[in-house]
Order: structure tokens, then sequence, then C-alpha cells
């Protein structure tokens, strides 16, 4: 059989030896992007904001391709994100939560804090929209340890509609809590009788900014007695503070309302699953309490009208309702990367800092605004229909009194897993308040000293 060579090895040696010659003069050739990778477990809607976005960043430049990777839940970005650190192939970018303890999570070892990238490559003109008093995402010293993109607060959604058919005027809920169980009665026997009010967000609710909306402490702080070992001598007797739950009247008095409100149907049984937000969004619920990163996807539901008003309080209590707690999650950045794949992330995160991109953020999503250039470029005409929102938000900007901070609570993920199933029990009719609370306190002080 005959051969036919397209080239001999002469002839290729010298076609090679002219193609280098070809593009040393000057010949164009192929620019490779540096590649860096995003986690994520962002709902559907605001998941689908984010990817465009990115996908926007790659068409506007040429030296950074963003690659991103959407999970289900955060436990599964934190399982994963364990395999991969195990392997050294870490994310650049990773959403994580903030857990009420960021410090815990700029201790791993393939964390790299966000004020030691930002010191090496400085979002230039950026003014971070949230107060840094509000301690979100931030240290002891008040250093940024992660992107505070994901910042969220418990709202009350109302679904104007419903109110209007119950001949409720104005058309909104009560920001008390006896204000609006009277309001809960007039919508279930005239409007929504399955589903007056429902919520999401149980601990967050009922416990954490039932503190905070009613300007009280969450976290007490306790001066405890330490007897140090004396080996025969006479023991030494230190003072250390420390962080506690006590539940006093105001959450009895709640919780036994909230029990009352299951019972005679006024509130389905919170749920953690979605239910909640979905049977809100499709007209089936007057009232739901639920983060506000929900407001963007309610948005875009043509068949929902709705407004957003700040969480109850109690008038016998305080006389004027305090901001809730922000919560949410961050970006944060891992370690063990090249120069070039810390650059390119940095320069992905200036561009996301940009007004308009962090505008079209804030206004799609219903997460705070990143910046404060983004809260100042949206025009009054967003806030059309919206309730309160705007109001809701500017006040983060400024200094947050001290019941509204942020707490730092070792163990506070499981302390709140805790909460959650301490509260479910309750409002199943399995047990009072009382019990209930007292059990939830002991348990809680029990797993802040699990080491």
């Amino acid at each position: 059989m005959k051969i036919h060579r397209l080239f001999s090895v002469p002839n290729l040696a010298r076609t090679l030896s002219l193609a280098s010659v070809f593009t040393f003069a000057g010949m164009p050739q192929a620019y490779a992007a540096t590649d860096i990778q995003v986690w994520h477990s962002l709902n559907e809607h605001n998941a689908g904001v984010f990817e465009k976005l990115v996908k926007q960043f790659n068409r506007d430049q040429d030296d950074v391709k963003v690659t991103v990777k959407a999970f289900d839940t955060n436990n599964a970005i934190e399982s994963a994100l364990a395999e991969s650190a195990k392997n050294k192939k870490t994310p650049n970018l990773v959403q994580l939560d903030n857990n009420r303890n960021p410090d815990a999570i700029a201790q791993r070892h393939y964390i790299q804090p966000l004020y030691n990238l930002l010191a090496k490559y400085p979002i230039k003109d950026a003014k971070w929209f949230v107060s840094p008093d509000a301690g979100f995402m931030r240290d002891g010293k008040g250093r940024l340890l992660a992107l505070p993109y994901m910042v969220e607060v418990p709202v009350m959604f109302y679904n104007v509609s419903a109110f209007k058919k119950a001949g409720i005027v104005p058309a909104q809920p009560q920001r008390s809590w006896p204000g609006l169980q009277d309001q809960l009665v007039n919508l279930a026997n005239k409007a929504t009788r399955n589903c007056p009010l429902v919520t999401d967000e149980p601990v967050s609710i009922n416990l954490e900014n039932l503190a905070a909306v009613n300007n009280q402490r969450y976290v007490t702080v306790e001066t405890v007695a330490v007897h140090s070992n004396s080996k025969g001598k006479k023991a030494k007797v230190k003072s250390t503070v420390e962080p506690a739950f006590i539940f006093d009247s105001v959450y009895v008095k709640h919780l036994s309302l909230m029990i009352s409100w299951v019972r005679s149907e006024l509130m389905l049984k919170p749920d953690q699953e979605g239910v909640a937000v979905k049977r809100f969004a499709n007209n089936e619920c007057a009232v739901l309490m639920s983060d506000s990163s929900n407001l963007g996807a309610f948005r875009d539901k043509n068949i929902l009208d709705f407004g957003v008003s700040g969480l109850p309080y109690y008038p016998e209590v305080t006389s004027k309702p305090g901001n809730p707690f922000v919560d949410g999650a961050g970006f944060w950045t891992t370690s063990g990367h090249s120069t070039a794949e810390d650059k390119a992330t940095a320069q992905f995160l200036a561009w996301l800092s940009q007004t308009k991109n962090a505008a079209a953020w804030y206004q799609n999503t219903g997460y705070l605004p990143l910046t404060q250039q983004a809260f100042n470029s949206t025009d009054a005409s967003y806030y059309k229909n919206l309730g309160d929102w705007r109001n809701l938000v500017a006040v983060y900007a400024n200094p947050q009194v001290l019941t509204s901070r942020s707490f730092n609570v070792s163990n506070y993920p499981q302390i709140r897993t805790m909460f959650h199933q301490q509260l479910d029990r309750a409002l199943n009719g399995k047990e009072p308040a009382v019990p209930t609370l007292s059990a939830a306190s002991a348990e809680a002080d029990h797993l802040m000293h699990e080491k």
C-alpha cells in the first residue's frame, strides 16, 4: 500500500520553523483568560440574576472567565468545600452563610479574609452600604471578611388584594402583634380562610428578631466567676464575660400567642422547605414573614399584588419598633491560588461593585444594596407599590443601635437548629411555652461551650 505523506520530515521542520518566525514577527497568538470558579446556593430566581451578571462580565472583558457552580443548599456547599479543601482544589469564591460567627469561618485554613485580598487589589470608590456597626461579615476590628453580597433582613410581605377583599383600609398590616391578630381574624373570615399568615423563619421571627424589633438584647452578657485550680492553695477567682440566652416574659407571651394562632388556624405552622414562599407567591396567603431576598421573585409574578412592611412589635415593650438583624451570606475568597487568579477574583468583585451592576443586583433580588452608590442610583419609581421597602432598607446605611448589631456566638448553627426543633415541638402543641424556652436556653448554654 502506498503511503501519502503531507510533509516529509525536512519539509515539516522547515514549516514549523517558518511558523515560529511569523509568530514572533507579530502574528496574533492565542490568549488564555484566567479562569476563576464561583460556588453559590442562591434560590432559582436570584441565581438567574447572578448568572446573567456573570455572563455580562465575561462578555465585557477578555482577561477573566468566571465559571459558576450552583448548589441546592448551603450544607451542600459546605460538604463539597470540605472535600475540595482536602484535594487543594477550592473555588476562588464561595457563598457561605454568616452563621453569626464569621470569625470562625475566617480561621479555616483554606479561607483568605477579603481584607487581605483588597489590600493587594483595592476596589476603588466603592462605599459599602451596610454600616460597619451592623457587624455583618466583619471581624472585631471592623474589617471585611467576605463580600457582603447576599445581605438580607426579615420582613412582612402582605397581599394587597387580600387586605382589600377583607375591607381593611389602608390595605396593609398593622405593625403591632395585637393589631395584626385582629386583622388576621378579619382576613380569615373574609379573604384567605386557609392561610391568613405563614412564615418560613420561625427562629428569626420568634426569637432573634423578637428581641431586636422590640429593642431588646437577644444575647445577654453575664459575668461568671471562674475558680482556678489552686492545687491545695487558696483558689483564685477570676471573672469572665460570657453570652447567654435568657428568654424572659416577652418570649413566653409571644410563643404562647403563636401557639394559639396555630391552634386557631390564624397561622400555618412554620416550615423550612420553601412551601410558605410558594404559597404566598401563588396568592394563597395574606401575610408572609420571610427574608427580603424573596422580593425579586415576587416582583416577577404578574398575578401578585404585594407590599413590604417591617416585622410587628409589642407596644407595651417599646414605643417604636427597632430594626431586625441583618443576616444572609457573603462571597468568601479562598487561599492557595496563583497571583493571577487572586487578581482575577479581585477584578470580578470590583466589577460586581460597580454602581450599575450592584444596582441591578439590589433591584432584582431583594438583598440589601452592596454599595451606597447602588442605593442612591435607584429611582423612586422602583419603590412604587412596594410599601415601606425603601425606608426599611435606608436605616442600614446608618450606625446600628446595640440591639440590632450582629451577635457572635460559638456553635450558633447548631444552636439555631436546636431552637428550630424546640419551636416545632411547641407549635405542634407538644410543649407549652415556658418549658420549651427553658429547655432551649439550657441546651444553648451547653452547646456554646462545646469544642
